[in-house]
């Protein structure tokens, strides 16, 4: 029976290879999502270890954070895009886990970022997540909360309001297409925590300002931010 198990699996496997997500190669017995390669090669910021890092920097004068990390850099045509976007278009939630895994590790030899008390994913609009099936942002915060062993809150910050994509927008427009769009349902739940907002990827800022700043009206403690990548 075993051995019948094995052929059936070897044969799937050959019909159906599993691939890297992040160069697409076929990955060997052992290794899930990403490759070795992967593993050592992508091109890891460590900015959990530098508070004056160029994705904190980028949120200077706009939102009092504590400590703001990206786990990569971003760069088109790279692997760290090839990780991006499985994650959000491909219905790759598995991966949004795993890469949240990867964050906390980091986090966790970090000084900074002790004291978490809530871990809350920058949300989706109910219509887009509907159409997505996830919210990928969702996924790497559950990564993370399992990693760190730290509650998880997916319904305490809403999107009230359906917006127009960032990708093409400049800053200012990315900032203007911000404007009153998150809520915090439950300003007790927040009230005194250090809070980790989470998202995919850290480009002008303009999401997890907004997002940062009704957290603050919602009177934390502290805010720090932690995303898979960011754009130069």
């Amino acid at each position: 029976m075993m051995l019948l198990k094995r052929i059936l699996g070897d044969l799937f496997s050959l019909l159906f290879p599993s691939l890297c997500c992040g160069c697409g190669t076929d990955l060997y017995t052992g290794e899930q999502l990403l490759c070795t390669e992967c593993l050592y090669n992508l091109p890891y910021t460590d900015y959990h270890l530098h508070t004056e890092n160029k994705a904190a920097k980028q949120l200077w004068g706009r939102l009092p954070c504590n400590a703001v990390m990206s786990l990569f850099y971003f760069k088109k045509g790279a692997r760290t895009q090839n990780l991006i976007h499985n994650l959000k278009y491909k219905g790759r939630k598995d991966l949004g886990i795993k890469l949240g895994n990867m964050i906390a590790e980091k986090l966790l030899t970090a000084p900074a970022y002790t004291g978490i008390d809530i871990i809350v994913p920058v949300p989706l609009h109910k219509s887009r997540e509907r159409v997505r099936g996830y919210n990928q942002s969702c996924s790497i915060a559950e990564g993370i909360a399992a990693g760190l062993n730290i509650p998880l809150s997916t319904d305490g910050l809403v999107r009230i309001k359906k917006t127009s994509s960032q990708t093409k927008k400049g800053r200012y427009q990315r900032f203007e297409n911000m404007q009153s769009v998150f809520s915090v349902k439950d300003a007790w739940a927040f009230k005194d925590k250090h809070v980790l907002l989470v998202d995919d990827v850290l480009t002008t800022g303009a999401t997890l300002e907004a997002c940062g700043m009704v957290l603050l009206e919602a009177k934390i403690a502290k805010l720090s931010i932690a995303t898979v990548a960011y754009a130069e």
